[in-house]
């Protein structure tokens, strides 16, 4: 969400989407309210700080690091007080294990996704962090229906080998499928486990929607305008997997769209997929193409007054 209050983007959030409300993120506040940084705030037993580079893993954690931690526990109060007696679905967003591998450095430099040993313990770290926020949000919110949106865009290119060394000169190594398959099947299990429906998103242009399938996402959330066509897409959701198509501008576009154009914009999609939206219009979610930061706060209104009517319109 653009801006830096977050009282506001709550209660704009709990007004505009009463029935599927989140948790905002506001980036413009720092690096400590970023994804990363809200990433690092659910960190056990491991320590960072922020250096020049970005998020470093340190002996101890660093001011920004404690920072990121009292700003995810002042948000969490914050929706807390508006949802009282809330009952309906509420989405909460963490960064997936191999973004933090590919953005985090270790101690002495250079991505922790260049370590295996040192990827392994990170994301060991996060997935325990993950699942005691899921059990600190159902405490504070004890009638929600928790959703964990876990945000990998950096998935497809760990898989491609496409991660660029701290030099720039090379690129990390390919992660093998099996590993990054198993690293998130032990994020969903401890999603799961903690009471919460685990989603994936990737914002990229090259969705691996087998992949996320097989680890156990019950959804995958796209940027409809990069992706989200062809074979995988179609066996996915035939099999059973929510697809959340990101079709909603996610900055201020040249020209407003009415709910009646996303919405057969949307049945257009299914059909290429060989479905009929309605038949399966309990998994679908139509979202941003991807996060509003980059909005203005008048198109982030107006974006969720969208989200939600053309929502309405599917019967969801």
């Amino acid at each position: 969400m653009p801006g830096s209050d977050i009282a506001e983007a709550v209660r704009l959030v709990t007004s505009e989407l009463p029935e599927f409300v989140h948790l905002p993120e506001l980036p413009e506040r720092g690096a400590a309210a970023g994804v990363t940084g809200r990433g690092v705030a659910l960190l056990q037993g491991l320590s960072a700080d922020l250096q020049p580079a970005g998020w470093r893993l340190q002996d101890a954690a660093g001011i920004d690091a404690q920072r990121a931690g009292s700003l995810l526990a002042q948000d969490l109060d914050l929706l807390e007080e508006h949802t009282q007696g809330y009952a309906g679905r509420l989405k909460v967003q963490v960064i997936g294990p191999w973004t933090l591998a590919a953005t985090m450095e270790r101690p002495r430099g250079d991505r922790v996704l260049a370590d295996f040993g040192a990827r392994r313990e990170l994301a060991q770290s996060l997935t325990e962090g993950i699942a005691l926020h899921v059990e600190g949000v159902r405490q504070r919110v004890p009638g929600a229906r928790v959703v964990v949106q876990v945000d990998e865009p950096g998935l497809a290119a760990v898989l491609r080998g496409a991660v660029p060394t701290a030099s720039g000169f090379s690129r990390h190594r390919r992660v093998a499928t099996p590993e990054a398959r198993e690293t998130l099947s032990a994020v969903v299990a401890a999603i799961t486990a903690a009471g919460a429906a685990p989603v994936a998103h990737v914002c990229s242009a090259d969705v691996p929607v087998g992949l996320l399938a097989e680890a156990g996402f019950g959804a995958v959330s796209f940027d409809l305008s990069l992706t989200g066509g062809g074979e995988a897409f179609a066996t996915a959701l035939e099999a059973g997997l929510g697809l959340w198509p990101g079709i909603v501008p996610a900055t201020d576009p040249a020209e407003r769209q009415a709910p009646g154009d996303v919405v057969n914009a949307v049945q257009r999609y299914f059909a290429e997929l060989g479905s009929d939206v309605d038949s399966v219009a309990d998994r679908v979610v139509v979202t941003p193409a991807c996060g509003l930061a980059g909005a203005s706060p008048a198109w982030a209104r107006d974006a969720l007054r969208l989200v939600r009517a053309v929502s309405e319109a599917l019967g969801r």
